[in-house]
């Protein structure tokens, strides 16, 4: 591509590490630090070029029919890059490829390979890692990393809306749902640059080669050894033998004379029937005697529940006679009194 003599001039030092046509004489260059935008002489304006720094802090695209407007906010102002709707996505690629290396997320020679935006997600595939945004700016500083180093495992789940792509790192598999219609490009996408980062030639090879076996080793540690030093409960013939202290026991027990057994057994009932007559005599001591407070109380109890007798028995009487005057009453209106 011939470069405008007035994009040498904004040049610098600087080398153009990339470049994106616009069509007639608008192109985009793109350079480590920063993305000059030239813009051919029209009939109502001169030429001209822009510089768009790789510093900013987030980045917003929408999409028109013939436009795709780019945002990039700084610091202190935001600044609006156009361009067509059928170049949006390269130009996309390659400002995310600079504003990753001046942040330092990517290394000098580490290229983007894709950048895939699913409403308010986006995917960056570069040549060592997986970069995955959630927000409603297309990029910004909160985003998660995945080192192609650390890969365990890769799987893509098809589905009739959506394709789960299933990205283990360490062991934790990571499902990003990408839709029907664009996860073809992504998986292709992913796989180049995982089969060309991890040397393979297949999705099988890469599995086979990033898998992790499980540590059958530490396992066994864990379990119980039967020659690690633990003694039986039962022992052998050495057992047998007695200790040296239990022989002494088994020697004064030979030399204790019968009758001291008896005179042990005699001490024993006679302590025995001691505790005995103890506790009957506490628990009569215990018991605490009749007094006459107690028997008062007991009479005016016994006096209140006869008054309360006496007066529900005039009650009934009394209800008794109103029922013989209520029916004599009923009587006489029949008759016709």
């Amino acid at each position: 591509m011939k470069v405008p003599p007035l994009v040498r001039q904004e040049l610098g030092d600087e080398e153009i590490r990339a470049s994106v046509n616009l069509g007639d004489e608008d192109v985009v260059c793109f350079t480590a630090t920063r993305t000059l935008v030239y813009r051919g002489e029209g009939l109502l304006s001169d030429e001209k070029v822009v510089a768009y720094p790789h510093d900013f802090e987030r980045l917003t695209v929408s999409e028109g029919r013939r436009k795709t407007k780019l945002t990039l906010y700084y610091a202190d102002e935001k600044r609006d890059l156009g361009v067509p709707v059928d170049r949006g996505e390269t130009v996309l690629e390659r400002l995310l490829e600079g504003k990753l290396h001046v942040a330092g997320v990517t290394a000098d020679d580490e290229g983007v390979n894709g950048v895939f935006r699913f409403s308010e997600l986006t995917l960056v595939v570069t040549d060592a890692q997986l970069l995955k945004h959630i927000g409603g700016v297309t990029w910004d500083a909160d985003f998660e990393s995945y080192s192609f180093a650390d890969v365990t495992g890769l799987d893509f789940e098809e589905g009739s809306v959506a394709t789960a792509i299933v990205f283990a790192v360490d062991g934790r598999p990571e499902r990003i749902k990408a839709p029907a219609e664009q996860a073809p490009a992504v998986q292709k996408t992913l796989q180049r640059a995982l089969f060309a980062y991890h040397d393979v030639a297949s999705l099988d090879e890469l599995n086979a080669k990033v898998g992790s076996e499980p540590d059958d080793e530490a396992d066994a540690e864990d379990g119980l050894d039967l020659d690690s030093g633990i003694d039986p409960l039962v022992g052998g013939e050495d057992d047998e033998d007695e200790s040296p202290a239990a022989d002494q026991l088994s020697e004064r027990a030979a030399k204790t004379p019968a009758n001291g057994g008896q005179r042990t057994e005699t001490t024993a009932d006679a302590d025995a029937a001691q505790r005995s007559s103890s506790q009957s005599r506490s628990s009569t001591q215990r018991t605490p005697p009749a007094t006459a407070d107690t028997s008062d109380d007991l009479a005016s109890l016994e006096s209140q529940v006869a008054e309360l007798t006496a007066a529900v028995e005039r009650q009934n009487e009394r209800i008794e006679r109103q029922e013989q005057v209520i029916e004599k009453l009923i009587e006489e209106l029949r008759q016709g009194r």
